[in-house]
């Protein structure tokens, strides 16, 4: 067979790869180019061949990190490694690529081949989901936030107040705003303040202000937190930690809609939406006597219970690419995702500090990864020595099976052993939850709880 004869046939077997492959010579010059690389880079072949690769592909890495020059400088082979090349029109294009030492039939090293994936539908799909589960900023594909989600409007668009209990760092201030930004009140300001920060003397000036002479230094009259949001919405966030004394000038605030700065005798009126949120169980404060119980009816006219994360794993991917694309920007990266390994660290963890704990644990990885994909090196040291340590979850390695235990646990943990509620969470028949709870060998009650 002639030498073009065996370039036509190699072409022939390139060409039928769905994948985009090329290869380059010792100079970086490249040498072949399938259909594939010339549908994906909008590069026609014969432009390709014998200019320099970089030239071809723009890519992310290729400056500083260029995957050929890596895998000809240690021999080692490259794999799905997640970075953008421009294409030939300037589009940003999402692939995969990976990476290896060509050799001559003497086994040395003539050049490279690199073949890479387009990951554009990927991408295109992580937006319409991520689209689909958002609601005014926050994400959800959970029942217990989409539940949530369909009573937002309705809440927002009356004046009553409202009570958002929650775990630190679950989004109360979101929801908060949410409301505010739903109500016709949007026009107006939202004003936040953190009632569990400050001393009584403080939070009294900062709520409600204080005339000039009020008391030294006060050389000038300043407006509180009520004045600034009237005619809007104020968050008052830990409402839980508030003294007796301040809890007596609240109430007052909510039953007569006027309040009186220091140093003053004269009420003022304040039309405000009052939004309160705390991390506390206010009814077991006021059983104990700590929260009036005036107070706690005047605040617990509509009651928004928000679900820690680790009662909603499957958030977790969503939340985690949410939080990628914004250290994308804030940093000027090109991380796209993480590794199936990293996410199964993660859908395993339980989060004592919910959603904020999840964006610093990827803000963290961001610091360590320079590009492509998370891997589980690039987590947080204790992320990582709780993921190698023997636990209640089992050993061995993380698969779509130990995943999909955890999952059914957690919603059968959640509805206290009831099989039935758990499928409806789950989307699932209950005989076919029951099936999937024997093949799993989940140890739950015999008996459903009631509901």
């Amino acid at each position: 067979m002639s030498q073009s004869s065996e370039q036509q046939a190699k072409d022939v077997i390139l060409d039928s790869i769905a994948d985009g492959v090329f290869t380059v010579d010792e100079d970086w010059r490249v040498t072949s180019f399938n259909r594939a690389a010339e549908q994906i880079t909008g590069v026609p072949r014969r432009e390709a061949i014998g200019r320099n690769c970089c030239d071809v592909f723009r890519a992310s890495i290729c400056e500083g990190e260029c995957a050929l020059r890596e895998t000809l400088g240690t021999g080692r082979s490259i794999v799905n490694k997640a970075i953008y090349i421009l294409d030939a029109k300037g589009r940003r294009i999402p692939i995969s690529i990976s990476a290896a030492v060509l050799k001559d039939a003497d086994g040395r090293a003539i050049g490279g081949v690199e073949t890479f994936r387009d990951l554009s539908m990927v991408e295109e799909l992580r937006k319409e989901l991520e689209g689909t589960y958002t609601f005014a900023d926050i994400i959800g594909r959970s029942p217990s936030m989409q539940q949530l989600f369909a009573l937002l409007p309705r809440i927002a668009e009356s004046n009553s107040t409202v009570l958002i209990e929650g775990a630190s760092g679950t989004g109360k201030e979101l929801f908060a705003r949410a409301i505010h930004n739903l109500s016709p009140r949007r026009d107006k300001r939202f004003v936040a303040i953190n009632c569990g920060a400050l001393p009584d003397t403080l939070l009294e000036s900062e709520l409600f202000g204080y005339k000039a002479g009020a008391f030294t230094d006060a050389r000038q009259d300043r407006p509180g937190r009520f004045a600034v949001a009237d005619g809007g919405t104020i968050l008052l966030d830990e409402v839980g930690d508030i003294s007796p004394a301040m809890q007596a000038r609240l109430l007052r605030v909510l039953q007569e809609r006027t309040y009186e700065p220091l140093g003053s005798t004269e009420p003022i009126g304040v039309d405000v939406r009052v939004v309160a949120a705390t991390n506390k169980d206010l009814g077991k404060l006021v059983r104990k006597g700590v929260f009036r119980q005036d107070l706690f009816y005047r605040i617990n006219v509509v009651r928004l219970k928000l679900p820690e994360l680790r009662d909603r794993r499957e958030d977790v991917p969503l939340l985690v690419e949410r939080f990628i694309s914004k250290f994308n920007r804030l940093q000027n990266k090109d991380i796209v995702g993480v590794s199936d390994e990293t996410l199964a660290i993660l859908m395993e963890h339980d989060y004592p500090g919910n959603v904020r704990e999840l964006e610093n644990i990827v803000e963290h990885a961001f610091v360590l990864c320079r590009a492509g994909l998370i891997e589980p090196c690039c987590l947080p040291p204790t992320l990582r020595r709780e993921a190698d340590a023997p636990s209640a979850r089992g050993k061995g390695p993380r698969t779509l099976k130990s995943l999909e235990t955890l999952h059914i646990a957690d919603a059968l943990r959640r509805h206290e052993g009831n099989r039935t509620a758990a499928a409806k969470e789950l989307g699932i028949n209950p005989s076919t939850l029951f099936r999937k709870i024997k093949s799993l060998g989940l140890n739950l009650p015999h008996q459903d709880h009631p509901s």
